[in-house]
C-alpha cells in the first residue's frame, strides 16, 4: 500500500499565495444574493488597474476524513474571486494566477463573512465625488480612463466629476443632510458656484429638483422648447451657440445658453418659410410670428370648392386604385414588408396632396391677401392663410355694407335687387321725414316684429343664427337687427398650446368648413340661413353659440353660479373630457404637488399603488402617475361632468378651498 499524500495547511493568520483555480465559493458565506454583473465588472477593472488591494480570507477544504484537499473556501472576497475568473475568461490572466490570501481557521466562517458585510460603512457619496474630481485634476485622468480603472461607464464618471465640482458650501449641506442627491444633481447643471449659491438662497419651502433647475436655467432655453426643436442643435452650434448639457436626465437634454442667437435663428428660419410660401403661392404678403397674432383685426377669407383638373383627377384615381389594391393584397399580413409600408406612405401623401387641391382661394384674394406663419408648441410650422389688410380692401361707396359685401359693389341684395336699387325708394322717402318721426315709426315696427317673431320659433332661430353668423364670419357687417352679440374668448391666452392640440385643430377645421360656405356678399346671408335645411341650420346655430361658450375659471373671478351653469351645460351635452384631454406629467401631474399626485393615484387606482410611490422623486412620481392612470378614466375634479346633484354638492365645498390651493400650486409650478 502507498501512503496517502497529506496536504500541509498553513497556520491560521498567515498570508499565502494560492492559485486561483484552487479557490472555491464558501457554502458558509452569509451573502446568498449573487453579485451583480456590474459589481463584478467594477472589481475586475479595479484589480486590472491596481491589483487586489485587500486580501481574500479563506479556510482549507477538508475531505470526509478531515484531511485538507488542497482547495480553499473563500470566506471573505468572493466578489474579487469572481472578478479574477472574469479576467481569466478574457485571457488577461491565467487560471493559476497566485492570489494573496489570509488563512483563517480560528474564526467561524459564517460569522466573519457576516461581519465583513455588516460592520463596514460605505464611503459618503460626497467623498466619492470629490475623490473622482481629484483624480481628474491631480493625475490628469480623463473620464474614459477613470471609467476603465473603476469598472463604470464614462457617463457615470462625468456625472461624478460634475457633482464633485458643486460649490463646497452646497456639498457641505449635502453631507449634513440638508440637501438630497437629486437636489445636488440639479445644482450641478452649472459649474458656476456663485450662481449655484444664489439659487440656493432663493429657495423657499419648495426645494424640488425641477424648481432648482428652473432657477438656475431661467435665462436659458431648454432643449425641449419649441424654439430649440425648430432650429435644431446642429445649426445652433454651427452658428456659435453653446449648449449646457444636463448629465442627470435620461434624455441627456440640455439648455441653449445663447438665447439671443436662438431667437435670431428662429426669426430667420420662420422668415425663410414665409418668403418661400409667398413666392410659391403668390400671396401679397406673409408674416412670421412666434405665436398667432390674435389682435390682428383683419378680415379673413377661406378657400372655396373647385373641380380638379383632368390631369389631377386621373392621378388621384390612379393613386386611390393602387392604394385599394395594396390594401386587399396585404389585409391579412401580420406585418408589412418595409417596401410595402413605404409605398403605402407615398400613396397616402399623394392622395392627401391631390385632395387638398379641391379647395382653392380666389386669385383676387391671394393678390390682395396674406398669411401668417406661426411656430407650433411642438416645434412645427403652422400656416394660416387668407387675411386681408384694411388698406387692401376694395374701395366701396358709403352706402354699401361692410364685410365681404365690399368685395362686390354690383352684388345683388338679399331680395334680388342691387344694393343701389334697394336704396333709391325707401331711403329717399325717409329723408323727407323728420328724425323724430322716423324713430317713432320704426319703434312701432320693431314692436310688431317682436310680437310676430315671438310666435314663430323657427324664424327666431333663423334671425338669431343670422345675427351671430354676420358678426362671427364678417367684419363690420352691420346687417343684423337681432341684438345678440357673440362674445368670443381667446382660449390660447389661458392654456398654452391649446391651438395645437387635436381638439384645437378639430375646432379650427369645423369653423373653417362653415366659413367656406358663407356667401361672399353678407347681404345674401339671410337667404343662405333661411334656405338651409332644418338640421343644417340648427348645426350652424349650434356652432355660433358654441363659439361664445366661456367656462374658463380665472383666479380673480368669483362666479359660482356661472360654474354651476357650466356643469349643467356639460351634463346637457354629455361632455366626457376623456375623449379630449388626458392627465399627463406635462399637462397636469408635473404642475401639482406630490400630495395631490398621490391623492389622484389613490382615487384612480388604489391606496396600495399610492403607497408604493411615496418615496419617489416628483418627476418620477408624475411619470408613474401618468402611466398608471392612462388605462383609467380618471380626471381632475375640474374636468369631470357631474352625473347627479349629490356629486355636484360634494364638489361645491372644494370650489373655494381645495381647488384654490390647486391653482396656487399650479401657478408655482409654472
Amino acid at each position: 500500500m502507498t501512503a496517502k499524500n497529506v496536504e500541509i495547511v498553513a497556520a491560521s493568520g498567515t498570508e499565502n499565495f494560492i492559485p486561483l483555480n484552487k479557490l472555491k465559493k464558501s457554502p458558509k458565506n452569509a451573502r446568498k444574493t449573487p453579485h451583480s454583473e456590474a459589481s463584478i465588472e467594477a472589481y475586475a477593472a479595479s484589480i486590472g488597474a491596481k491589483g487586489i488591494l485587500q486580501n481574500l480570507v479563506v479556510e482549507p477544504e477538508l475531505d470526509t476524513d478531515g484531511a485538507a484537499t488542497g482547495f480553499y473556501f473563500v470566506t471573505i472576497g468572493e466578489g474579487r474571486r469572481l472578478a479574477q475568473l472574469l479576467r481569466v475568461k478574457r485571457k488577461e490572466i491565467k487560471k493559476t494566477e497566485p492570489i494573496r490570501c489570509i488563512i483563517d481557521t480560528a474564526n467561524d466562517p459564517h460569522e466573519i463573512s457576516l461581519d465583513e458585510n455588516v460592520t463596514r460603512e460605505n464611503m459618503h457619496p460626497a467623498d466619492q465625488f470629490e475623490a473622482f474630481k481629484k483624480l481628474a485634476e491631480e493625475r490628469g485622468f480623463g473620464a474614459e480612463e477613470i471609467a476603465a480603472r473603476f469598472g463604470v461607464t464614462p457617463h457615470v464618471v462625468r456625472q461624478r466629476l460634475r457633482l464633485g465640482a458643486v460649490s463646497p458650501k452646497l456639498m457641505e449641506n449635502y453631507r449634513n443632510g440638508e440637501l438630497a442627491l437629486d437636489q445636488l444633481m440639479a445644482f450641478a447643471i452649472t459649474e458656476e458656484h456663485a450662481r449655484q449659491e444664489a439659487a440656493f438662497e432663493r429657495l423657499s419651502y419648495n426645494r424640488d429638483a425641477s424648481t432648482i433647475r428652473r432657477l438656475l436655467m431661467e435665462t436659458n432655453v431648454a432643449a425641449t422648447d419649441r424654439r430649440a426643436i425648430f432650429v435644431g442643435v446642429e445649426p445652433y452650434t454651427e452658428a456659435g451657440g453653446t449648449i449646457l448639457r444636463d448629465l442627470f436626465t435620461e434624455d441627456g437634454g440640455g439648455y441653449f445658453e445663447d438665447v439671443a442667437l436662438l431667437e435670431l435663428l428662429v426669426t430667420g428660419k420662420l422668415g425663410r418659410v414665409a418668403d418661400t410660401l409667398r413666392e410659391a403661392e403668390g400671396w401679397k404678403w406673409t408674416q412670421a410670428h412666434l405665436d398667432f397674432p390674435h389682435a390682428h383685426g383683419l378680415r379673413r377669407t377661406y378657400p372655396h370648392p373647385v373641380e380638379l383638373s383632368a390631369e389631377d383627377q386621373a392621378a388621384l384615381d390612379a393613386a386611390q386604385t393602387e392604394f385599394n389594391s395594396l390594401t386587399e393584397r396585404h389585409e391579412t399580413d401580420e406585418e408589412l414588408a418595409d417596401e410595402v409600408d413605404a409605398r403605402f406612405g407615398e400613396l397616402e401623401a399623394e392622395i392627401e396632396r391631390l385632395e387638398a387641391r379641391r379647395q382653392a382661394y380666389d386669385p383676387d384674394y391671394i393678390a390682395r391677401g396674406g398669411a401668417f406663419i406661426i411656430l407650433n408648441h411642438d416645434g412645427t410650422v403652422r400656416i394660416e392663410r387668407g387675411f386681408i389688410r384694411t388698406e387692401d380692401e376694395k374701395p366701396q361707396p358709403e352706402s354699401e355694407l361692410a364685410g365681404d359685401a365690399s368685395e362686390r359693389p354690383d352684388a345683388e341684395s338679399g331680395d334680388g335687387r342691387s344694393a343701389e336699387d334697394g336704396e333709391t325708394g325707401e331711403e329717399e322717402n325717409d329723408s323727407l321725414l323728420s328724425d323724430i318721426l322716423v324713430r317713432d315709426l320704426t319703434a312701432h315696427r320693431t314692436l310688431g316684429l317682436r310680437l310676430n317673431l315671438s310666435e314663430q320659433p323657427e324664424t327666431a332661430i333663423v334671425a338669431a343664427t343670422h345675427a351671430l353668423a354676420a358678426q362671427i364670419f364678417y367684419i363690420g357687417a352691420d346687417v343684423h337687427v337681432v341684438g345678440i352679440q357673440p362674445v368670443k374668448t381667446d382660449l390660447a391666452g389661458h392654456a398654452d398650446g391649446i391651438e395645437d392640440a387635436p381638439t384645437g385643430k378639430a375646432w379650427a377645421d369645423r369653423h373653417a368648413n362653415w366659413a367656406r360656405q358663407m356667401p361672399r356678399d353678407v347681404t345674401g346671408l339671410w337667404s343662405f340661413v333661411a334656405e338651409l335645411d332644418h338640421d343644417s341650420r340648427m348645426a350652424l346655430f349650434a356652432h355660433c353659440v358654441a363659439l361664445t361658450v366661456n367656462a374658463v375659471k380665472l383666479p380673480w373671478e368669483r362666479k359660482p353660479r356661472a360654474q354651476a351653469t357650466a356643469d349643467q351645460l356639460a351634463e346637457a351635452v354629455s361632455l366626457d373630457m376623456t375623449g379630449y384631454w388626458r392627465p399627463t406629467a406635462r399637462a397636469y401631474f408635473g404642475r401639482i404637488t406630490k400630495a395631490r399626485i398621490l391623492e389622484a393615484v389613490r382615487e384612480g387606482i388604489s391606496h396600495e399603488a399610492a403607497e408604493r410611490m411615496v418615496d419617489m422623486k416628483k418627476p418620477d412620481m408624475a411619470e408613474a402617475a401618468e402611466q398608471l392612470l392612462a388605462a383609467t378614466d380618471w380626471l381632475p375634479a375640474l374636468m369631470r361632468t357631474p352625473k347627479t346633484m349629490e356629486e355636484r354638492v360634494k364638489q361645491a365645498p372644494m370650489d373655494a378651498g381645495t381647488e384654490a390651493h390647486a391653482s396656487v400650486y399650479a401657478d408655482a409650478a409654472e
